[in-house]
């Protein structure tokens, strides 16, 4: 492998299971960079927001989407997120950015935009890459390529232990439902739906501990850190 080029390190999977705690302790045990992909809507509907741009006007949106100054930060077990320099990590999470990132989610122009900015993450030593169509569309060729998963019952579980120490009411199911419904949405849309690529390692975390994930993870990319 030509050590001029990054290492990129693709984990893809389903809402629950465990694809950003995971991509965050890996990108900090290797020292790569980290790309939430998942956050980059809203990161991009913040910066339409913030500069006062019109969401309706998709060119407009593509064109920050393609420049995006975004930083994922990660030190220890946080990630903090820099838009332009400034900590966005909770602001993105307002309701205000949600529904906006719901409407530009839709803009093919902003999904292009987004995509070839998404690749630019790929600078040396490397890149832990965290999404739904990582391995498959944006990083074909990765070098590693693992897809974490796990019964929607264990990650409803999951979900239902952070929403209730968050002292959220909640109700079990609910939650599968709601996670059933949205694996069959994500896995038969019908551009980078939701699937392992060819070559991806997959890993069924359903009776396994988060350490014992991470422990195969790192014995899947052992001989490059």
């Amino acid at each position: 492998m030509d050590t001029d080029l990054p290492v990129v390190i693709t984990i893809d999977g389903p809402s629950g299971a465990g694809k950003g705690t995971l991509s965050q302790m890996l990108a900090s045990y290797t020292g790569y960079h980290l790309l939430d992909s998942g956050a980059l809507y809203r990161l991009v509907a913040l910066a339409a927001l913030n500069s006062g741009v019109d969401l309706n006007n998709e060119q407009l949106v593509a064109q920050i989407a393609s420049t995006l100054d975004v930083v994922f930060k990660v030190s220890g077990n946080k990630t903090t997120i820099l838009l332009v320099g400034r900590d966005v990590t909770s602001a993105i999470r307002q309701e205000s950015v949600s529904m906006a990132a719901s409407q530009i989610a839709a803009y093919p122009a902003v999904r292009a935009a987004l995509l070839e900015r998404q690749r630019e993450f790929a600078v040396l030593p490397g890149l832990i890459a965290d999404g739904r169509d990582m391995g498959t569309t944006v990083f074909p060729a990765a070098q590693t390529k693992l897809f974490l998963t796990a019964s929607a019952e264990a990650r409803a579980e999951r979900r239902y232990k952070q929403l209730i120490a968050k002292g959220d009411p909640v109700e079990m199911t609910s939650l599968i439902k709601d996670i059933q419904e949205r694996d069959e949405r994500d896995s038969n849309r019908a551009v980078s739906p939701l699937r392992p690529a060819e070559d991806a390692i997959v890993i069924d975390s359903t009776s396994m501990t988060i350490e014992q994930v991470f422990a195969k993870m790192l014995a899947a990319i052992g001989h490059r850190t």
